[in-house]
């Protein structure tokens, strides 16, 4: 009669560059590329191979936490993930297909809306098109249609929970305060708040209805922010407090959170979770279920009325995503949040001009213009040109010539745009500068950019009349318009701007023919590069297509590269070909001469020029730009250290014997080396660790006790363990690889270096699991169970229960 569960809510905004469709660096989530691969890292794929430890502190099983919890991941989340993590986004899926097994065919996986938008401050046309495309992503991921649906920050109205109920959701997750009041089904007397362990029917205006649970509003807080999560069986006992002792009905303690709570809030909250889970089962104190299979065991006996416009995360409703109500994440000092409203204003009239614009140009294609939109989904869902196409040809019942075909996609991507401008984390933070209002007014920029190239339509000024409302807390700002002018408009790009960090990119590769730059394809018509020393010239004609749009430019271009950083290029749309040749040879000559002034003279000559330099390039490509060169200024230092080391080692040697004091600046340059010696080590090509070297490196820096950054080093090094192990199946020294893992792990712990290990210990688990009977002395075998140890694996348990298995 005790049943339990546990939702994780699984999400991240989107955080692609609106026009490249792809996540630019950012600075903040180092060592990591950007915030998605740190908490991946840290959270999603630790969830999906968690850690059960024993009392000695050492595991003794390796679950997939999302098969026995309730869950759902954000699909612009999950689609970011299926392109740069597969191998965790494929034990997400397989999870639900394995809850299914534990749970009477019910799998654990929610939907979730869209891009998660405040469902109460949508019209309803944005409300359809968040629940429908939310059902798509989830049909095409895990194969079957979702019985529950996440809504964003679970804000509700009851024109939401209608627009569920249509398109066939069953029930949704809310919090304890968005109940208004409940009773029996057929009694007359209500009961002010929530009975959170019971689940519940809200028959709804149209005659439909829809189940909601409420969650556990304390110990949901417990796990969030009381740290509650530093003990696994403290936190299995604080949910089964949850239980009443009445008996006499079934009860469902349920708990919901960000899923990040699980790992990347609390470090090592994946095991704490786990070990839960393992708990509560092995102790038979409650049944773990999920919303699914538990309307499917029980007969629900209660309805209830919401508070309408709810949310779990502001007290005053859903004020948080439009006015200045107070709710904050504790910015700083004497800071409002008065921006938000002049924010909200300017986006509904921008999501209003765009829709106007959208009804009247589609009409021209297609009957129901906004089941298309509904329909368009399954286009980014996988994006190519190819499914662009094919979109076409299914959706649109006439022949279209290429002109028409970008007019169409491009009044879709106008509205998939006045979509993610509404994405919620937009206003949930305490400054209008900051990441996340920056990244909705990129998706405002694309959108007003394809109404003007397109349809030669012109909000943008109203739009910013609108946005100057928008006060900043950061005087250097002063208002929303001036964040866009800085912050958003600089980042807008054209056909043109990605062909030329092809061209760019074309100057340090052979590959100069055909290239992908992100989304598009960059063709060369013709293509000339001359060397000269450091220096070098690039002509050329290329021809861009965009994957998304299907739109097409071609162009000519020149460069010319200085060295370092310093690249002069211009790109011309209105020059003939003859024209182009005769200065291009012009060019030649004054570059072959070593005359660079009459070079840049002539390129001044071209006609309807558009400049390019390096400030212009896309941000990963500046750092790849950067790293190139710095590489080679790096190699000259490090020879310089390396000299300077040499002359005075022996001198500094004598200096500490005897008690000296070690000149600062030749301390300095010693840490230089020693750390580059051991940085190098691991960044070697080769694969494995030279161990001789490590342990000299190892000696050296203990005997200076060099500090080092250890969160580098640890992510340096276990990405290296990591590259060993993934080549051991196809190796024939395989014991030697693991021998060399156990043996950099013992040289490198000394020196507080403790790599994330959970790659290679997912390696050894599951390989430790295929020892037969009798074959633990054979050499690759008797290697793994040595590294186990090493490893923290408790080798006798895991075999014993593999025995006991069989």
């Amino acid at each position: 009669m005790k049943y339990l569960t546990i939702h994780g809510h699984f999400y991240q905004p989107p955080r692609e560059n609106a026009w490249l469709e792809e996540i630019e660096i950012q600075e903040s989530a180092a060592p990591w590329h950007d915030w998605n691969e740190r908490i991946t890292e840290e959270c999603y794929g630790p969830n999906a191979v968690s850690r059960i430890l024993n009392d000695a502190g050492r595991i003794i099983d390796i679950r997939n936490n999302y098969a026995k919890i309730s869950f759902n991941f954000g699909p612009t989340l999950l689609s970011w993930m299926e392109q740069k993590r597969p191998d965790i986004y494929k034990e997400i899926l397989a999870a639900d297909k394995l809850s299914q097994k534990y749970f009477n065919g019910h799998g654990s996986a929610m939907a979730q809306v869209y891009n998660h938008i405040i469902m109460p401050l949508a019209n309803r046309r944005d409300k359809e098109t968040q629940v429908i495309w939310g059902v798509q992503d989830f049909r095409r991921r895990f194969e079957r249609d979702p019985e529950g649906m996440w809504l964003a920050e679970t804000a509700v109205d009851t024109e939401t929970l209608e627009v569920l109920a249509e398109n066939g959701i069953k029930f949704t997750l809310l919090a304890p305060r968005q109940a208004k009041r409940f009773r029996k089904i057929g009694s007359q007397t209500w009961t002010d708040g929530i009975d959170t362990r019971l689940p519940y029917l809200c028959k709804l205006p149209s005659g439909k209805s829809i189940y909601l649970f409420f969650y556990d509003g304390q110990r949901s807080q417990d796990v969030a922010f009381k740290g509650i999560l530093k003990d696994g069986r403290t936190f299995a006992e604080n949910l089964v407090s949850g239980f009443s002792d009445d008996d006499s009905h079934p009860q469902l303690v349920h708990i919901a959170t960000d899923g990040e709570s699980y790992g990347h809030h609390h470090r090592n909250g994946d095991m704490a979770l786990a070990y839960c889970i393992n708990y509560i089962e092995t102790h038979g104190l409650a049944r773990l279920t999920n919303y699914s299979e538990y309307l499917s065991l029980v007969e629900v006996e209660h309805e209830v009325e919401i508070h309408e416009a709810s949310s779990w995360s502001c007290a005053h409703g859903v004020e948080r995503w439009r006015s200045d109500c107070g709710c904050t994440t504790g910015g700083q000092p004497g800071w409002n949040q008065q921006w938000r409203a002049p924010l909200r204003n300017a986006l509904n009239f921008l999501r209003d001009r765009l829709a106007d614009l959208y009804e009247v140009e589609m009409s021209n294609f297609h009957d129901d213009v906004w089941q298309l939109r509904n329909e368009y989904v399954r286009v980014p869902l996988k994006r190519s040109s190819h499914r662009a196409e094919a979109f076409l040809r299914a959706y649109v019942p006439r022949m279209l010539d290429d002109r028409e075909k970008t007019l169409i996609v491009a009044l879709l991507e106008m509205q998939r745009q006045s979509l993610y401008m509404f994405t919620s984390c937009g206003w949930f933070f305490d400054e209008i500068s900051g990441i996340e209002p920056v990244q909705i007014l990129q998706y405002a920029n694309r959108g007003l950019q394809l109404a003007k190239v397109y349809f030669n339509a012109d909000f943008e000024e109203d739009f910013l009349k609108i946005l100057q409302e928008s006060p900043s807390n950061i005087p250097q700002y002063k208002n929303g318009r001036e964040i866009y002018e800085k912050l958003v408009a600089p980042a807008r790009l054209t056909l043109t701007d990605v062909g030329m960090h092809y061209a760019v990119r074309s100057i340090f590769t052979d590959e100069e023919e055909k290239q992908e730059v992100l989304n598009y394809i960059c063709k060369s018509e013709e293509f000339e590069r001359y060397n000269a020393g450091a220096h070098r010239l690039v002509l050329g004609t290329t021809r861009v297509k965009s994957k998304i749009t299907l739109s097409e430019a071609r162009f000519s271009f020149v460069i010319l590269y200085l060295g370092h950083h310093h690249v002069i290029g211009l790109t011309f749309h209105k020059i003939s070909f003859d024209r182009f040749r005769e200065l291009g040879q012009s060019l030649k000559d004054a570059f072959e001469s070593s005359n660079l002034s009459d070079v840049i003279e002539l390129m001044h000559e071209f006609p309807d020029q558009n400049s390019f330099s390096f400030f212009d390039m896309f941000k990963d490509e500046q750092i790849n730009l950067l790293q190139g060169i710095i590489e080679e200024q790096l190699e000259l230092a490090d020879s310089s250290f390396r000299k300077i080391n040499n002359r005075n080692y022996h001198l500094m040697n004598v200096m500490r014997s005897t008690g000296l004091q070690v000149p600062e600046v030749l301390r300095k340059n010693l840490e230089l080396v020693l750390r580059n010696d051991l940085k190098a080590l691991f960044e070697d090509s080769d694969r494995r660790v030279s161990i001789r070297k490590l342990k000299t490196r190892v000696q050296e820096l203990e005997k200076w006790n060099i500090p080092l950054d250890l969160e580098q080093y640890s992510f340096l090094v276990g990405h290296r363990l990591w590259r060993i192990s993934t080549s051991i199946p196809t190796r024939d020294n395989q014991v030697q690889a693991l021998d060399n893992i156990r043996e950099v792990l013992a040289h490198i712990r000394p020196l507080g270096i403790h790599p994330p290990m959970n790659r290679v210990q997912d390696f050894v688990f599951r390989h430790l699991q295929k020892i037969q009977d009798g074959e633990e002395g054979q050499p690759f075998n008797a290697a793994l169970i040595e590294l186990s140890r090493a490893i923290e694996l408790d080798v006798d348990h895991i075999l014993q229960r593999r025995l006991s298995r069989v």
